[in-house]
């Protein structure tokens, strides 16, 4: 793999490396881009890979390598403490709770020593806490030059880092917010890269959807009102009573979240009637908006942050505006409602021909690679989606003895998955697997809702049946604390959603069973989806064979991946679902994972914990 992407390098082609788990495909694309040289840009999928990146895998193979390279780890702004947002949130002291105080002085101390103001390194505040967005900077809230401690800021000190560096380590999320917003240093990274490499590249897809479309929400709005009102007692306090001022649009945007009543909703906009409240609530923010432009405009010549203000109520009021506009060709107009704020979002169609000219416009080597690109070594799906029709594809498959280390069971007379009571079946049939596991298992949903009812109905089934292993419930903590007690326990079971199919290690005698509820086709009701399957089918395609079942086999493979992480792990993978037996596609998945050895025989998945000697492992 190594010798291939050094090709791929000489050349400055696309190769697109598909490396199934254990193949060492980190230093198979580092140990090349050190030795050839150059600017190298590697983009991650999440932050933890690349922080262990940075910290572990390029200092390790640099050292081994003997490569004089510079290294630089770059983050998105908000993953920055702001020294000017900080001493604004102490000076006003406008926060929402007693508990808010509380991180506040953690945050306080933990800038007395940092040297990279990287917020991940304050571990007594919650990555989730509200707070955060009171102490960090955002594209839009950022003063720039203007700023009094521009020169001691931290994300000016990782950008000048990044440019100076050989090896820049980003994510996903940055590299096409920079791609897209010509912003945050990455643009300025791109142009002298020799080489661009994406890990977790089956991910890119939907990241790329997202940031080449357009959202506006209910957040930025009441964020724009906070900070005008700030600004507006600094640098005109005698040009108008600012507070009241901003109220108008803080209760339209207020209003604008209270058009859904459910706390999370995602919806096309050609779903809502003419007579929804969205649209009149909508028309209410805009008129705001309007407003607060008129007013900006006679007192943003005061200071550059006033004259900021204005920009971003300008630029909320095309989006919210453009949203309004029923005739946008190749857009999907969609809602999302979360509880405390509300979306609007425009996403391209297709991001293939915006992804491709933006390849075509830096001559260099890309790579993409991952443990599942492709559907039994097809990579159409990922080529299509991305424009990548002139790349090569090739796939290295993984090291592990899988016919000896696993074994698949689909267990049998399980009902059909739309069934009612499909779930509490499941949690069924599982049990006397878990029982002879010692627990040591990951139940994995499709969706969150199967979450809480297989939680239930597992809990429930451990107590009647004597069995002490502990149940960790995602939601319960984040996903690395409950990881962490995971591994910790040594016989706990785990059940949870999406943020544990992928991007998760456990290694070892912790981790010996994965049962997976269904076949993880994505919800047909998916406003994006649902909007890109009748554009297929218009074109003449088959939406589900073309689209759904490569999409569905992807991320399976990515659950199943969470099993055997080494070459003495052993474990069992119980797919539940009888599509994979009962349906003609059926073939088609199974034969896309691993080479395991298969069973439908309960007997049989109970013996293979008996040759695992779970206990001396």
């Amino acid at each position: 793999m190594a010798e291939d992407i050094a090709r791929c390098i000489e050349t400055q082609g696309t190769l697109i490396a598909e490396a199934g788990t254990g193949t060492g495909k980190t230093f198979a694309y580092l140990a090349p881009a050190l030795i050839w040289g150059g600017k190298v840009v590697v983009s991650t999928g999440t932050k933890t890979l690349q922080d262990q990146l940075f910290r572990k895998d390029l200092p390790l193979l640099r050292k081994a390598i003997g490569a004089p390279v510079m290294t630089a780890l770059l983050k998105g702004r908000a993953n920055y403490v702001c020294h000017y947002h900080l001493g604004r949130a102490e000076s006003q002291g406008r926060l929402a709770s007693r508990q808010d105080v509380g991180y506040l002085r953690s945050i306080v101390r933990f800038m007395q020593s940092t040297r990279t103001g990287d917020r991940a390194e304050v571990v007594d505040v919650p990555e989730n806490a509200s707070i955060w967005s009171q102490v960090t900077s955002t594209r839009d809230n950022c003063k720039g030059i203007e700023c009094p401690n521009y020169r001691e800021c931290f994300v000016m000190q990782a950008r000048r880092e990044a440019q100076q560096a050989d090896v820049v380590v980003v994510n996903h999320h940055l590299f096409f917010a920079d791609l897209m917003l010509r912003e945050e240093g990455v643009t300025d990274l791109l142009p002298t890269a020799n080489t661009v490499i994406f890990d977790e590249a089956h991910q890119l897809p939907e990241i790329a959807s997202l940031f080449f479309g357009r959202t506006a929400s209910t957040a930025q709005l009441l964020e724009l009102a906070r900070d005008t009102v700030a600004e507006g007692l600094v640098h005109a306090r005698d040009a108008v009573h600012w507070p009241a001022a901003l109220a108008p649009l803080e209760r339209a945007a207020r209003e604008l979240r209270l058009a859904f009543p459910q706390d999370v909703v995602r919806l096309n906009a050609r779903q809502l009637p003419p007579s929804s409240v969205l649209f009149p609530a909508l028309d209410n923010v805009i008129g705001a908006l309007g407003d607060l432009e008129r007013l900006l405009v006679q007192q943003a010549e005061r200071a550059e942050t006033l004259e900021q203000c204005l920009r971003r109520a300008r630029d909320l009021s095309e989006r919210l505006t453009s949203w309004r506009d029923t005739n946008q060709p190749a857009t999907i107009r969609w809602v999302e409602a979360f509880s405390h704020s509300l979306q609007l979002h425009q996403t391209p169609l297709s991001v293939a021909d915006t992804f491709r000219r933006a390849r075509e416009a830096h001559a260099s080597a890309w790579i993409f690679t991952s443990a599942t690109l492709a559907v039994k070594d097809d990579f159409s799906l990922f080529c299509g989606q991305l424009g990548l029709d002139d790349a090569r594809a090739k796939a290295w498959p993984s090291p592990f003895d899988y016919e000896n280390q696993a074994l698949l069971y689909v267990p049998e007379a399980l009902p059909d998955p739309l069934s009612t009571g499909y779930t509490a079946a499941v949690v069924r049939a599982a049990l006397p697997v878990i029982r002879a596991s010692g627990g040591r298992a990951f139940l994995l949903c499709t969706t969150l809702r199967a979450v809480k009812l297989a939680a239930e109905e597992l809990r429930l089934a451990l107590s009647e049946e004597g069995l002490d292993f502990p149940l960790l419930i995602q939601g319960d903590g984040t996903r690395s604390d409950l990881l962490e007690r995971f591994r910790a326990l040594g016989n706990a079971v785990l059940v949870g959603s999406q943020s544990f199919w992928e991007g998760v290690d456990v290694r070892g005698k912790a981790l010996s069973l994965v049962i997976i509820d269904k076949l993880p086709f994505a919800p047909p009701d998916d406003p994006v989806l649902a909007a890109r399957l009748e554009a297929l089918a218009e074109m003449g395609g088959n939406p589900f064979m073309d689209y759904q079942l490569p999409s569905a086999v992807i991320t399976l493979k990515q659950g199943a991946g969470r099993l055997i992480r080494d070459e003495t792990d052993r474990g069992l993978l119980m797919i539940c679902d009888p599509r994979l037996i009962s349906k003609p596609y059926g073939r088609r998945i199974w034969q896309s994972l691993p080479p395991f050895k298969r069973t439908r025989q309960i007997d049989e998945a109970l013996a293979f914990f008996d040759t695992c000697n779970l206990s001396e492992r």
